[in-house]
C-alpha cells in the first residue's frame, strides 16, 4: 500500500508541476518551482515502481488511484 501512495502522490505533485511551469515561462521567470516539483514526483514514481514487484502498467492508474483514496477516506 505505502508504494500505492508514493505513486499516487508522485503522480498528483508531478501533474502539478505543469501549472507552474506554464506560469514561470509566460512571466519569464526561471523555473524553479516546477523543477523541485518535477524532481520530488518523479523521485515519488520512481521509487514507487522500482519497489513495486512487477512494476505499474498504465491499465493499473485508475485502480491504484482508487485504492489509495479508497484506503484513506474509509
Amino acid at each position: 500500500m505505502l508504494n500505492d501512495l508514493f505513486f499516487v502522490v508522485g503522480l498528483v505533485v508531478g501533474c502539478l508541476s505543469v501549472p507552474s511551469l506554464i506560469s514561470a515561462f509566460s512571466e519569464s521567470r526561471p523555473p524553479r518551482t516546477a523543477a523541485i516539483l518535477l524532481m520530488i514526483g518523479g523521485g515519488l514514481t520512481a521509487l514507487a515502481v522500482i519497489r513495486q514487484p512487477g512494476g505499474y502498467d498504465f491499465a493499473d492508474i485508475p485502480a491504484v488511484f482508487a485504492r489509495v483514496v479508497a484506503h484513506y477516506l474509509r
